[in-house]
């Protein structure tokens, strides 16, 4: 058959997500490259990690260690993950049977939703949003049902903070709802989740059927001498909550994609039933590199001290402009309200700020509206300060011209 002379049909393909095209984030860094912009958008470092992980990596590939490993991850980066929980939340997860290793914190949530969502069930979100939540649940059938939080405001209509919507996720709870998906430290808005609020959280789910997928890919960055609450500290919650980390944010190597997954025991056995067949494992010389690394506590006791230096030098910055500040007691991202800039009307959509803040003044962020089913303009858009000081700097130089 000469197929140069044939037409061929384009073979139909329904789509599982077809309310998902091109993120914001792929626009924003191809618009800074093309404007050879400063990103502050994505959420990456762009300094090395420290010389000893790769080098920890490199020694387990030279002793051998290349072909599969098991599928829920080595014993030794299992058993260093439960003593590290144990110390800082005095919750012991059992190597063997509670603690999955992860293709990184986005494959962990998928996987979470898959093994526990069917078609049908209901999983509250709280908006903004981090993007792969929402595609995650469509994927497997189920409904997000979004509710968002509250967006506090200063004297001058400025948005000043957020705070968790207690009322409309008790009111989103109904006989359907099979899953609460939280995050804190949060992406993007920055803010953290209080002691009280498990508590809280905690008394809306009792006597209820409702897990729990605790988004704490940030637990190593909470600042201003506050310290990080995993659900993995509340017995009650623990109980009824897989809880999800990266190795990419905490030791700055996002590239290698790889964290895991901290479960009860019934949990990670539908868990790994489904890990076993989406990824099966996880980079075997890796998983050794960091399980040695790991026999050192200090590099993640002092990645607070580390950022928050990094988001007070922004923030010192950014004082000196028109942007109001919002507090960022966690992550790597700091959000602020540029309304008080007097930019033209025609500018006020985040998407167009964010574009002409790219074009015009060679720095990306990304609007907070992107987080969002539907966009909600309020204003405010994230910085990411995970950058070397004279990144920032330059950046900085930039943004205080506005």
């Amino acid at each position: 058959m000469n197929l140069n002379h044939t037409a061929l049909r384009q073979i139909p393909l329904p789509s599982r997500l077809p309310k998902v095209g091109t993120t914001i984030f792929t626009v924003m860094s191809a618009l800074a490259n093309e404007c050879q912009a400063i990103n502050l958008g994505q959420g990456f470092p762009d300094f090395d990690c420290d010389p000893a992980l790769p080098k920890a990596v490199y020694d387990a590939m030279q002793t051998g260690h290349n072909q599969y490993p098991p599928m829920a991850g080595i014993a030794p980066l299992r058993q260093a993950i439960s003593e590290k929980v144990l110390a800082l939340y005095g919750h012991h997860y059992n190597p063997d049977t509670e603690i999955t290793i992860t293709a990184g914190g986005t494959q962990g949530i998928f996987t979470v939703i898959a093994c526990a969502i069917g078609p049908g069930d209901e999983v509250i979100v709280i908006e903004p949003v981090y993007d792969s939540y929402v595609p995650s649940i469509d994927t497997v059938g189920g409904i997000a049902v979004p509710v968002q939080l509250e967006v506090l405001r200063n004297e001058a209509g400025q948005v000043s903070g957020y705070a968790i919507p207690w009322e409309a996720i008790a009111k989103a709870i109904t006989p359907r709802t099979k899953m609460i998906m939280i995050n804190s430290p949060h992406n993007p808005t920055g803010m953290v989740w209080q002691a009280s609020d498990l508590d809280r959280l905690a008394h809306l789910v009792r006597d209820t059927d409702i897990l729990i997928c605790s988004d704490e890919v940030y637990e190593h960055m909470v600042y201003d001498g506050q310290s990080h609450q995993s659900v993995a500290r509340h017995p009650e919650l623990a109980s009824r909550s897989f809880v999800i980390s990266s190795f990419g944010k905490t030791y700055h190597v996002t590239g290698w994609k790889i964290g895991y997954v901290a479960a009860p025991a019934h949990l990670t056995a539908e868990f790994r039933k489904v890990h076993q067949f989406n990824v099966f494992t996880v980079n075997t010389p890796v998983q050794y590199g960091l399980s040695e690394y790991l026999k050192n506590p200090e590099p993640y006791l002092s990645l607070a001290t580390f950022y928050q230096k990094k988001r007070d030098y922004l923030r010192a910055g950014l004082s000196n402009t028109r942007f109001q500040l919002l507090p960022s007691p966690g992550t790597y991202f700091q959000c602020v309200d540029y309304t008080q800039l007097g930019i033209p009307e025609a500018l006020m959509n985040g998407v167009d700020f964010c574009q002409w803040l790219t074009r015009n003044i060679g720095v990306a962020a990304i609007p907070v509206s992107a987080f969002y089913g539907t966009p909600v303009e309020s204003g405010v858009i994230r910085f990411c300060f995970a950058k070397q000081e004279k990144t920032l700097a330059e950046a900085l130089t930039r943004l205080q011209r506005i």
